[in-house]
Order: C-alpha cells, then structure tokens, then sequence
C-alpha cells in the first residue's frame, strides 16, 4: 500500500493541514481510505472530500466540521432563516444564491457576515465585496443547511408588489426571474415555463408566504379577482384582466387533474407541491357562476399545523379537563363549531397526544388533511359510496381502541358512533352547531333518540379562532364600561382598575393589520348528571345550556373575556366571533 506523502516542511509559517490527515484526526477515517479516494482522485480528479462523502466513507455534517478545523472557519451546525434579514438580499437572485450557496446572515457599517457550503468559491466572496463595499466574514455550513435557509429568506422575500404590479398591468409575462427561478419547484417546470404557469406559481407563492388558509380566484364581468383569507379574515389582494380567466382556470384545473372541458359542472380535487422546499396539499373545488368558473383553494400547510394541545390556546382549566376526557375508555367526545374554526386540527393533536404503540387509532375523514404516523386513516368517497357510516362500519371491524369520525350528517352515522362508544370504543366526532348545548338537539333533529345521546355523549365543546393581537404593536386601551357590560364582565369597573386591555396596532411584522396569528376560544360542556336529566327529558337548548352553566362551564363569549383580559386578544375581535353568543 502507498504510504500518504508527508506534510511540507515548515518554513516559519503555519502550515494548513490536509484534509486527509484531519479527517484521520478525528478518527473518522482509515488510511485505507483514504488512499482508496486518492486513487479514485488520481484518475477522474474532484475535491478528496467530495470523493469520500461519495463513497460514504463519511457524510456532508462530517466533511464539514473538518473543513471547519482546516480553514479555520467558524461552523453553523444550523441557521436561523427567521432572523435574516430578507431585505439584505434584495440586490441578490434566487438563482445566484443556489448556484453558488452563499447566504448573507448580518449586514453591518464595516462587515457582511456570509455563509458559504463551498469555501473554496472565493468568487461569490470578492463579489459579495463588491456589492456591499464591505469586508466580508466568512461562516461555513453544510451546504443542505445554506440551500435550506436560502429558500425560507427568499421566500419570505418574494416581492409581493412586483406580482400586484405585473397583474395590474397585465404584464404577466414580465414577472421577475428570480420569482420564476424561486417557485420553480412547484412542478419542476423548465425554462419555457409559460406566464399563466409562472403567475399561478406566483400567486400559490404568495399565498404560502403570507400565511394564507385559503385563495378565491372570482371571476366577475370585466376583471378576476384574487383573495386570500388570512386569519379567517378576507382580503382582496389584486385583480387580473378578464382575458386571463380560461387560462388561469385552465392550469389549476391540470394541477388538480380536473376535467378542463367541463365548465358546467362543480368539481373537486386535490393538488400536491412543493414551495421552497416544504409539501403542501390543496384542496381544489370549482363552480360556475355567470362570469365563469370561480375557483378556490384550501391550503393546507404541513410545516404550520400545530398538534400540540398545548399550543392551541385553552385555558388551564379546560386543558386539565381535556386531557382527562381522551384518556377515558369510552364514550363520544364531539366538537363543534362552523368550517374553519380549527376542529379537525383540534382532534388531531388529541389524536397524537394518546397516539401510543398500544393503541389502535382509526379514522374516517372527507378529506384525510394531515397525515399522522401510527394512525390508520381512511377517506371517503361518495362515488363509489363510500360514506362515513359504511367507513365507520368497516372501522370497527378492525378492533379499535379510538375511533374519529370526521363529521356526524346523518342518522346512521350518529346511531353507528353510538353504538361504537356504548360497546367500549372512545370516539372523536365533529358536528356544525353553534354551541355546545345545541349539539344534543342536532342530534335529536336526526332521530337520535335523547336517552341515547345522554348516556353516550360525554362531553361537547363549541370552538372558534380569534386573530391574536401583534405583540410588535398592540396598544393600550381603555374600553367603555358598556363594552365590558356586553362581554358579560361581572365587575366592569374593577376589571378595568385590575387589567391592561390592548388593541390592534399597525405595523410591518404584522402588515397593518394589528393581527399576527390565531388562538382558540372554547366552550366545554361536560355532560354532568345535571346536564344528562335535562338531556333525557328533550329539553330546548337554552335549558340545557343554563344547568351546564350552573355546573362550571364558561361560554365561548366568557372564554374570550378571559384572553382578551390576558391581553392574547382585542375585545373587537371576541365581539366579532362571539357575535351569536
């Protein structure tokens, strides 16, 4: 075997190490090895670095801590895209920043901070040089960990304005090349990409980046518009000529694997990408109207969905009451509240909570939103009949411990959820009705028989979302007493005397909204012998709703109250959702 040629002989100047004998250093590699890479070096040449992560004698976080050690180079194990700056890159292509996976971190009066994957690339140093006219501090990271970062401060850079303005314009073929080079992922497209492609692209994009729950692409008489619901509030964010219509229709239509030349009819699909990196699933439903097709997407964002019960606002009271509910053996948990106020993601983070080896979690949904490990989940499908009361037959066939059912709509679904939670089976069910009580009476409406549900049903919670105010510019507030009057406050004056109340700001991190996020307010009714008689007897809701009342439960407007005084929340906006309380 050829021994490894000796160091140079020093000549009063420290000598950079090899990256072979650094790597053999650190115990990471044989002599073997290495000269195994040498050889292969020797024939079709490359970096001896490169070579050996190749032959996965060691992996790209291994190379990189030893190329640290050689050059003398401060390490990133990780980097914190969130505190980038994005407007630092705005003299800076998307394209360039991949090409040669560099990323300024930190711009000050005499020096850049720059994180590089190669360190070799002393190009892309003298040009970051030349464009701040500062000197530049040079960092190293994997170069997986730079392409990572790169995507989320782009993203978050995508220039929102230059999209409103090509539209108003109706230049749509003038959109930026870095924005088409940023999304260019979704669908892997080419360099020919068309602009109906580049500007739906741009729009899923933008959507991604702001947060948005939901795009509604409205065709009207001489424009389309486009709105995003963020926060549960709509927005309309720009219109679009009339003649992009039938194309833009068209393209979200082949994403979705639609039928193109039907126009006539509704359709529902489904839509999978991939934005800067992350997975995203969109539910795609169309209907005709009089100006043509009006299309929207529900986003559902893998990367934001929260399945922490913890993190989903409830008060300590309730959490402790929850948390005992999904350990009980049997019975029916349901959840109520109007589309969109968070039911679903509440049931899957109780769903992960008791989510262990030892149980068998089933599901049946319409659609499946997230996927959860260690959960059997089924979607139905109602062209081939495949209801929730044939899936939630079939699931319990399948011994299970937990079964979710993701909404109850009939009368044998309701009486198969039953008789699931009577036969020793905890069941997780959603139902539209504005509060809790009115879940029993829902539930009569169908047929269900009041004894049934009584002796079932073990608790019933009423959920909404309220925006959370920006921490960045919430405001002081002192609100009348008649406002604390409506809100149900016991004690206005002393509650005023007691509490700081905020209200919405204005400011950049929140984009003029005074709004940054959403938490849950609940109204849990656990189904108390008092509750249970009143149940029996057929009673209206609003009996049913007084004895649980009387029993401990706070309602939806009273839970907002409670974040509202917490400083979490507005008074405006506990009004607004509360509204029918």
């Amino acid at each position: 075997m050829h021994e490894l040629p000796p160091l140079p002989a020093s000549s009063g100047a420290t000598q950079t190490a090899r990256i072979g004998d650094i790597l053999l250093s650190m115990g990471l590699v044989s002599e073997a090895t290495i000269q195994s890479a040498l050889d292969v070096q020797a024939d079709k040449g490359g970096l001896l670095g490169q070579i050996l992560v190749s032959m996965q004698a060691i992996d790209e976080m291994q190379l990189v801590r030893a190329l640290s050690t050689q050059l003398e180079l401060p390490l990133l194990e990780e980097i914190d895209a969130e505190a980038i700056d994005p407007k630092i890159v705005a003299d800076l292509t998307l394209s360039y920043a991949r090409q040669n996976v560099a990323l300024p971190l930190e711009l000050h009066e005499h020096s850049l901070t720059l994180v590089v994957g190669d360190p070799l690339n002393t190009f892309v140093v003298d040009d970051m040089r030349v464009l701040f006219g500062v000197e530049v501090k040079v960092q190293l990271a994997a170069e997986s960990v730079v392409l990572r970062a790169i995507h989320r401060v782009f993203d978050r850079r995508a220039a929102a304005d230059q999209v409103v303005d090509d539209l108003a314009e109706a230049d749509v073929g003038g959109i930026a090349v870095d924005l088409e080079d940023q999304v260019k992922d979704i669908l892997d497209e080419g360099d020919d990409e068309a602009p109906i492609i580049r500007l739906v692209n741009s729009v899923l994009n933008q959507a991604i980046k702001d947060k948005a729950s939901d795009i509604h692409i409205e065709p009207y008489e001489k424009t389309i518009a486009f709105r995003f619901r963020k926060d549960g509030v709509l927005k309309e964010i720009v219109r679009a000529p009339k003649k992009f219509q039938a194309s833009i229709a068209s393209r979200i239509k082949i994403m979705g694997n639609l039928n193109i030349a039907e126009k006539r009819l509704p359709q529902d699909g489904r839509i999978r990408i991939k934005i800067a990196g992350r997975d995203v699933d969109l539910r795609l439903s169309t209907v005709p109207t009089s100006f043509g097709e009006r299309i929207v997407l529900r986003i559902l964002d893998k990367q934001s969905v929260v399945l922490d019960l913890e993190s989903l606002g409830f008060l300590p009271q309730n959490l402790s009451t929850i948390e005992g509910l999904i350990e009980r053996p049997h019975g029916i948990v349901l959840v109520t509240g109007p589309t969109g106020s968070g039911k679903t993601t509440t049931l899957y983070a109780a769903l992960s909570r008791i989510n262990t080896p030892d149980r068998n979690i089933l599901t049946v949904e319409d659609p499946v939103e997230y996927q959860i490990e260690g959960i059997g989940q089924m979607q139905v499908n109602r062209k081939i009949d495949f209801t929730f009361a044939r899936g939630l037959r079939a699931i319990l066939r399948q011994d299970p411990d937990v079964v979710l059912i993701g909404e109850i709509r009939d009368l044998e679904t309701a009486e198969n959820a039953i008789q699931a939670a009577l036969t020793g089976h905890l069941v997780f069910a959603t139902l539209h009705t504005n509060d809790a009580p009115s879940a029993f009476t829902r539930l009569t409406d169908m047929g269900v028989e009041p004894f049934l549900s009584a002796s079932s049903v073990i608790a019933v919670m009423a959920q909404r979302l309220v925006r959370t105010l920006c921490a960045e510019c919430k405001e002081p507030h002192t609100p009348l007493l008649a406002e604390l009057e409506r809100l149900g406050v016991e004690d206005p004056e002393r509650a005023l005397r007691e509490n700081t109340f905020y209200k919405a700001g204005k400011c950049d991190a929140c984009t003029n909204t005074g709004y940054k996020g959403r938490l849950g307010i609940h109204e849990l009714m656990q189904v108390t012998d008092g509750v249970r008689s009143t149940v029996m007897k057929n009673a209206p809701a609003t009996e049913i709703k007084q004895v649980a009342t009387g029993d401990g439960m706070t309602t939806l407007r009273g839970d907002g109250t409670l974040k509202a005084l917490a400083g979490l929340t507005s008074i405006d906006e506990v009004m607004r959702v509360t509204a029918d309380d």
